[in-house]
């Protein structure tokens, strides 16, 4: 491995630690770095480490996952679609993703291990309707169509959670609708188990296929014309991106623009084969959220922002700037 590959991966993995580094340390009752540290192995003030250990951990290790997870779908997706603007949120992924959560909620379906599941049945159907809307438009191939499709299929996805919380009491409202916008407040080492299996499960297939989403990435008669069997590849990595979406949205709600951000930054930080993209983009997903997190839960203090709020504070210009340097022609 030369230097430059070396700095890279140190350089994520220092930023990473720094990232959990301050969000264990930054709340309610401030802790210096060290007394961190000594209470993640076990020492110390018996108090600190519960704070550590029992209340900031949980919510630390959901950040990581959501954000690994939003971060390697993304990459998968753009390699996929060839469109740098493809990610989970935007291609309504997520909001068939919340649809399917929701379903399994309101069907009293909520242990831990179903959720993702249901939201995944959700995302996959959301990924099909989209390619569909696509096609029907003109082509999955023109980058504007897709994302057109992608806004509406999510502004339904939203409708129909709306329509199915009607009824609903209003303290299930208020909890739903704050769900949506993303937060990382209810985690629990139960349900973070269950997301990080589904999470570490999307990211090794990923980096598996490795090969097979750099030759997507040369364009279909391409592929083709290399061997590869561009539909079944195609429909197997839409399937696992959709995974990785709806594990996400499962633990923390609609988290938009991580998938859509992070690729970009591990490209412009070298990375150039898609294997190397997925796992930079996995651990850059995770610092990115956990420093999001501590952003929504310190700029209002006590007061608490939705987190998709505030990366949609940070995605939305990103989005609007890639678009200018016109990345969809």
């Amino acid at each position: 491995m030369s230097s430059a590959p070396r700095v890279l991966w140190f350089a994520l993995l220092a930023a990473l630690l720094a990232a959990v580094t301050l969000g264990l340390a930054v709340g309610a009752v401030p802790l210096a770095p060290d007394d961190v540290w000594r209470a993640l192995l076990g020492a110390g003030d018996p108090a600190t480490i519960a704070i550590v250990r029992d209340l900031r951990l949980p919510r630390i290790a959901l950040g990581l996952v959501v954000g690994a997870g939003l971060a390697a779908s993304g990459t998968a997706l753009q390699s996929t679609l060839r469109n740098p603007l493809a990610e989970p949120y935007l291609l309504g992924v997520s909001g068939g993703a919340a649809v399917g959560a929701v379903v399994a909620v309101t069907l009293d379906l909520s242990a831990p291990g179903l959720v993702p599941l249901a939201a995944f049945g959700g995302a996959a159907g959301a990924v099909l309707l989209v390619l569909l809307v696509a096609r029907a438009a003109g082509g999955r191939a023109d980058p504007r169509l897709l994302l057109m499709a992608g806004v509406v299929v999510g502004a339904f996805c939203t409708s129909a959670i709306m329509v199915a919380l009607a009824t609903a009491p209003d303290d299930t409202v208020r909890g739903a609708l704050w769900w949506m916008m993303g937060s990382l407040g209810d985690a629990q080492w139960d349900g973070v188990r269950w997301i990080a299996l589904y999470v570490a499960l999307g990211i090794a297939l990923l980096a598996l296929w490795g090969r097979d989403l750099d030759v997507l990435a040369l364009g279909e008669e391409a592929a083709a014309s290399l061997g590869l069997d561009v539909e079944r590849v195609t429909r197997r990595i839409y399937l696992t991106a959709s995974l990785l979406a709806a594990a996400t949205v499962a633990g923390a709600g609609l988290i938009g623009f991580v998938g859509l951000i992070v690729p970009a930054i591990a490209r412009a930080l070298g990375c150039r084969g898609a294997r190397a993209t997925v796992l930079a983009s996995a651990l850059a997903g995770g610092t990115l959220v956990v420093l999001a997190d501590l952003g929504a839960r310190t700029a209002m203090a006590p007061a608490e922002l939705p987190l998709g709020a505030v990366t949609a504070l940070v995605g939305v210009p990103f989005f609007l700037w890639r678009l200018r340097a016109g990345v969809t022609r």
